[in-house]
C-alpha cells in the first residue's frame, strides 16, 4: 500500500464505536460541548446542523477532526440516507461519516418477507496523478459482510497512454500497474491501510466487503506522474451491517 492513513482511521473506528447516546454530543478538545446532528464529513471537517429547525431552518457549522475529542450520535437518528436529484442539485455533495444503526429490533420468525437493506450515499473525486502516492481515501470505514455499489464516471488523461474511463484500457501496456490481469488506467479500491488484495471497480462494481478497514480508491497504472484529472464516483454503502456473510 502506498498511503497510510493512521490518524483518520483510528478516529473513524472510534465513531462506529461509540455508544449512542439521546443526541449528536460534540465533546471539543478544548472542553466545549456541541449538540446537533452530524450530517456530513468532507475535507476533513464535519457538518453539524444545530438548533430545533424552527420554522424549518436551522444553522449549519463545520468543525476540523483535530479539533473534536469524542461524538456521541443520536440513538433516534437515521443513518445518512441516499442523496436525492434534489439534494444534490440544492447542496454541496458531502461524505458522509459511518453511523452505526442502533440496536436492531427483534426478528419475527412468522413474516415471510424482511424489510430491504438501507444505503447511504458517499460522492468522491478519485484524482488520476500521483497527489498522496496515487490514493484517494473514501472518508468511509466499511465492515465485513456490509455491501457496497460503486459506479464511476468521467476520464482521466494517462499522459502518454491517452484518455481512460473508469473501465480502463484493455490494450495499453503497463508491466508496472498494481493489478497486471486487468486494463491500465481503470478505477481499483483496497480496503485498509497495510492491504495489498486490490479490487477492481471499473465503472460499476457490487461487492461485498471481506475484512475491515477504510475504503481508498486509485488508478490503475504504474506510473502516474503524468495524468491528469479525476473519476466521478458515487458509493453506496449498507447501513448496519456488521454480520459475515
Amino acid at each position: 500500500m502506498r498511503r497510510l492513513f493512521h490518524s483518520l482511521f483510528a478516529l473513524t473506528l472510534m465513531l462506529m464505536l461509540v455508544v449512542p447516546s439521546f443526541a449528536d454530543t460534540i465533546k471539543l478538545k478544548d472542553g466545549s460541548v456541541i449538540h446537533g446532528q452530524v450530517v456530513g464529513f468532507k475535507d476533513g471537517q464535519f457538518t453539524v446542523l444545530i438548533g430545533s429547525g424552527a420554522k424549518g431552518r436551522r444553522s449549519r457549522t463545520m468543525i476540523y477532526v483535530e479539533d473534536i475529542e469524542s461524538i456521541e450520535f443520536d440513538a433516534s437518528g437515521a443513518v445518512a440516507g441516499t442523496t436525492t436529484n434534489d439534494d444534490a442539485r440544492n447542496n454541496e455533495p458531502v461524505n458522509q461519516p459511518y453511523r452505526p444503526s442502533p440496536n436492531p429490533e427483534p426478528v419475527n420468525t412468522n413474516s415471510q418477507t424482511s424489510a430491504p437493506p438501507t444505503f447511504f450515499t458517499i460522492r468522491v473525486s478519485v484524482r488520476g496523478d500521483s497527489a498522496n502516492n496515487g490514493w484517494t481515501n473514501s472518508g468511509l470505514v466499511v465492515r465485513r459482510g456490509q455491501r457496497l455499489r460503486i459506479t464511476a464516471s468521467g476520464r482521466v488523461d494517462l499522459g502518454r497512454r491517452g484518455f481512460s474511463t473508469p473501465a480502463g484500457l484493455p490494450l495499453a501496456t503497463d508491466n508496472d500497474r498494481l493489478m497486471r490481469t486487468e486494463p491500465t488506467g481503470a478505477l481499483i479500491g483496497v480496503i485498509g491501510d497495510d492491504n495489498d488484495e486490490f479490487i477492481l471497480i471499473g465503472g460499476r462494481r457490487e461487492f461485498v466487503v471481506q475484512r475491515d478497514g477504510v475504503l481508498f480508491l486509485g488508478v490503475n497504472e504504474g506510473d502516474l506522474s503524468d495524468n491528469h484529472g479525476a473519476y466521478d464516483v458515487v458509493i453506496e454503502a449498507e447501513a448496519g451491517s456488521s454480520n459475515p456473510r
